[in-house]
Order: C-alpha cells, then structure tokens, then sequence
C-alpha cells in the first residue's frame, strides 16, 4: 500500500474518533423543516472554459427526525456523531465535468488535462449539535462517457452558440466509482453587537476513500453577519468541505459574508490518475492542492441564496495557472 494511502487512512481513521467539543448549554432544536437545494459551479464566472470547468448538484435533507431503520445505527457510536445531537438523512445527485485548457483541439495534447466526467448519487447522514456537525457520506456513480459529460456540455454550448469542445473521444474511459466521505465541522461564534452582527469561525475536517477521490482535507472559514447559527457554512460541491445543505433560520431575514481557505492531500483523483483497471489519459497529479474562497449568504425566512467564488491551486504538474470558477446555490425549506 502506498505510503501516502497509508498516511490518509490514518488521517480518516482519526477524524472518526475525535471527541465532540464541550456542549453550550443551548442545544440544537429538533427541525421538523425538510431542505431542497440546487447548486451550480460554472468557471464561465472567472470568465475561462478550462480544468474543472462545470458542476451541480440537486440535494435534499429530511426534516430531523429519526432516519431510516438501516441508517439509525451510524448514529449510536460515540465518534463521528454526538451523544443527543440532532439527526437527519438526504440524497443527492451530481455531475462534474473536466475538460483540458485547449478544447478546439481534435485531440488533446496528453500533458493537458484529460477530458473526464463523474455522474453520482449519495446518501448522507448528518448529526449536529449547537456546536458540531458530523458528516458521512456514501457516494455512488459513474466515470466516462456514461457519465454524460460530453453530451451535457456540448449541449449547452450548441444552445448558447459559442464553440463546442472537441476532444471528448479521448475522455476517461467507463468505470463504476465509489467514495466514502467523512466530515467535521465546527461552529464558533463571537457575541453579537447591538444590531446582531457578530464574527464566527467554521474549522473543519475531511477524508474521503474511494477509487475516484482519496484524499485528506483541512479548512477555516471566517464569517461574519447575522443568523452564523442558522448553518455551518454555505453549501458546496466535494472535494470542498460542503458546509450544511440544510439551514435553520430564526429570523425572517440574515445575512454573511465569508472568506475560506481549506488544503487537501491527494491520494487519488480518477480525473487526473485515469482509468483504475485500463489504460486512459492521465497527468502528472500535484499531492497537494489549496483552495481560497470567498461569497455571500443571503436568508430570507425560508430560502437560502449563496454565491462563491473559488481560486483552486494547479492540480497537476503540467498545469499553468491556478483555475477559478463561481458557484451559486438556492435553498427552500418545506
């Protein structure tokens, strides 16, 4: 086993067994409250169709009631999740397209990034408490061209008229993935001044394992404005420490801003390394990657609107520039 998967899955099999933070004597109210969210990152906000160029994501989080029988007892060990916090299940569906900086090309030049496309559902369970939110996710899906990322993109370049991207008979080839992905987050917030702003910091932890992502990650973000314990962060795509799909409001309208930053070691990336079992494209993969962003946070009652901006650190050898790319997320409670 290679000594960096070794070094991951040490830092996994940490995350699972750090203790939770010593309870507020306020404790995190039962939501009876379920969240549908949708969430697009396009790098046509940066301004370039290059690298990690298009995501999104549909999710939707049960209210907090007990889950399912078959996922009720993750719940009842000591590690990841808390001792009385609040429970709740989702699903999701997801896609991510990646394409080299040069998509005229018939065919790619092999040092630029491969053509490649991840199609996935999940299943997630969320425990939290006024505190903490502890995270674990099973992803399930599909790499190469089942995974529609030629059509999807093309598609959408034929109906906005601008040039389609040509090197697609060189995409990652099919192959079934799975991830598992743990998660910790934390929720610190300063006293509020006398209009209710008040400063707040959201450390967090991840480890993902899987034969598409296999990585370990840390982050801080720094907010600042009202309704902080209304979420622990704005929604996100993964590899980025996803912040909380759902979003519990106590006022009919807050607001945040937020700048991050969150560092990953990279044991594997199918998008990247190819093919696990065949021959495929692939680059020279950086083992370490960084990522500094910054957005907005708007909640109005029953809806959530957040927008980002990311600027992602080279991800492979032959790589230029770092990449860049936005994403914007609404959120309904029902």
């Amino acid at each position: 086993m290679p000594r960096l998967t070794r070094v991951l899955l040490s830092a996994s099999a940490a995350l699972m067994a750090l203790p939770a933070l010593a309870q507020t004597p306020a404790q995190q109210q039962a939501d009876p409250a379920g969240t549908f969210a949708f969430l697009l990152e396009n790098d046509t906000f940066s301004g370039n169709d290059r690298f990690y160029t298009n995501g999104f994501l549909f999710a939707w989080r049960a209210p907090s009631y007990d889950p399912p029988a078959w996922l009720a007892g993750l719940t009842e060990g000591p590690n990841l999740f808390f001792p009385g916090g609040v429970t709740r299940w989702g699903l999701s569906f997801g896609q991510k397209i990646y394409t080299p900086e040069d998509t005229l090309a018939n065919n790619p030049d092999p040092k630029d990034r491969p053509y490649a496309a991840w199609l996935y559902g999940a299943v997630t369970l969320h425990s939290y408490t006024a505190r903490e939110l502890g995270t674990l996710e099973l992803q399930l899906g599909v790499v190469g061209p089942s995974a529609l990322g030629e059509w999807v993109q093309n598609t959408t370049h034929d109906l906005m008229r601008i040039d389609r991207a040509y090197g697609w008979d060189y995409q990652i080839r099919d192959e079934p993935g799975v991830n598992l992905v743990a998660n910790r987050q934390w929720r610190l917030n300063g006293e509020p001044d006398s209009a209710g702003r008040r400063f707040g910091w959201v450390p967090s932890l991840a480890a993902s394992l899987g034969n598409v992502h296999t990585y370990a990650a840390g982050g801080m973000m720094l907010r600042y404005g009202t309704e902080l314990e209304a979420d622990f962060g704005p929604p996100r795509v993964r590899p980025v420490s996803a912040g909380s799909i759902f979003f519990q409001p106590t006022e009919r309208f807050g607001w945040y801003v937020f700048g991050g930053v969150e560092g990953r070691a990279v044991a594997r990336d199918i998008s990247l390394d190819g093919n696990t079992w065949r021959d495929s494209r692939s680059v020279d993969r950086e083992v370490l990657v960084g990522d500094a962003s910054a957005g907005l946070a708007l909640i109005f009652g029953s809806a959530r609107l957040t927008a980002t901006y990311t600027i992602r650190s080279k991800e492979f050898e032959a790589q230029r520039e770092a990449s860049q790319f936005g994403s914007i997320s609404i959120a309904f409670r029902f």
